[in-house]
């Protein structure tokens, strides 16, 4: 494929389609065109000169096929370009003897040098195309006198000038294209660094609501009757969470069974578990339901009065459903205080943030059901 007019060292995607499309079609165009035109040619040449324009004609149909083939048998762009040259100025050349009148301009001549000039500008630089055009020019004005020369002249000038034009206007479009789908993209990857950003920044909210933040309201809401030993229990909890909560988890498969198994192994409560085999599940998924039970666990400790815990997990549709009821005191959701960010960010967006959802359902005197649900 030849080189381009106007293509940049390092061309966007739509740009470098617009380009290879140009390199792909202007040769096959420009030879089918210049064959259509060599048919029209001949027979409007003079009987006497009919071998000629046969010979013209098969000329032009031996570098069209040439330009056809030039991608499978190697045919460098540069050979492709003098034997486009050299077809045209044979044409040119050969005018004076295949004109209908003597003096006259002859049509093939004039439309194959117009042909030529105007794809050659979209595939190579005006370095190229301004003196192999005019060259081409200068073989097509000489056999004809300087007033039809004139009028050539003018006509090739212009055709080219806005082929020309129009080949900048469009590989500026797709330049500017291209522009718009980096602009994009980079807002789209910053759109997803923020959302990532905040989903951390929610996650750190939420393991601080369920460490610390609820061990303060515990020695807050009892002053000097806390229990020291009780309190320190807690603290040694909320320590060797956050100290392993900085430890990345890869989203690989995990066992969310044995997940849940483990972290009712180091709850304080005893907990009447049945269990049904789940499929497993990607790391950040399990993260968040062993952590959303462990802050509901931690609600029903410090804040139920009951010890009457049932877990239930089953699986539905690839997913699992984990279910945690007690028979405490329970609460109404619609009245906790916003600032209470314990059930909202701990629990409901927690799951959330992974695909899943998750419902709180409570009552004053009638015990809470928390329920979990991914995907969602």
């Amino acid at each position: 494929m030849p080189p381009v007019s106007g293509s940049g060292p390092v061309p966007g995607r739509v740009e470098a389609e617009f380009l290879g499309a140009v390199g792909r079609f202007a040769g096959r165009a420009r030879g089918a065109v210049l064959c259509l035109i060599g048919v029209f040619g001949v027979l409007a040449t003079p009987s006497g000169a009919l071998p000629l324009g046969f010979a013209l004609l098969g000329f032009t149909a031996v570098v069209a096929v040439a330009e056809l083939r030039t991608a499978r048998t190697g045919l460098g762009a540069r050979t492709t370009l003098a034997l486009v040259v050299a077809r045209t100025a044979v044409i040119c050349a050969a005018g004076t003897w295949t004109a209908p009148e003597p003096g006259e301009p002859n049509q093939w001549a004039v439309n194959a040098l117009t042909v030529t000039a105007l794809t050659l500008q979209w595939e190579w630089p005006p370095a190229v195309t301004v003196p192999v055009t005019a060259g081409l020019l200068l073989v097509d004005l000489l056999p004809i006198d300087a007033e039809q020369a004139v009028f050539t002249t003018a006509r090739v000038l212009v055709e080219c000038v806005l082929a020309r034009l129009v080949f900048a206007l469009l590989l500026r479009t797709t330049r500017e294209v291209d522009a718009l789908r980096e602009r994009r993209a980079a807002l789209e990857r910053e759109e997803l660094l923020l959302r990532a950003r905040r989903r951390q920044e929610r996650e750190y909210l939420a393991l601080l609501h369920d460490t610390a933040s609820a061990t303060f309201l515990v020695v807050a809401a009892h002053g000097r009757a806390a229990d020291p030993a009780e309190v320190a229990e807690y603290a040694r909890r909320d320590l060797a969470v956050l100290t392993g909560s900085s430890q990345g988890a890869q989203d690989g498969l995990v066992d969310a069974g044995e997940s849940l198994r483990a972290l009712l192994g180091q709850s304080g409560l005893p907990v009447d578990a049945r269990w049904e085999p789940v499929p497993p599940l990607p790391a950040s998924v399990v993260l968040a339901l062993v952590r959303a039970v462990r802050e509901a666990l931690t609600n029903v400790e410090r804040h139920a009065g009951t010890c009457a815990v049932r877990l239930g997990v089953e699986a539905r549709d690839g997913g699992v459903v984990v279910t945690l009821t007690d028979t405490g005191s329970g609460f109404a959701p619609a009245d906790v205080p916003r600032h209470r960010r314990g059930i909202r960010d701990s629990v409901v967006e927690r799951v959330a943030a992974v695909g899943g959802s998750a419902t709180v359902t409570s009552e004053p005197g009638r015990g809470t059901t928390v329920r979990l649900v991914w995907p969602g």
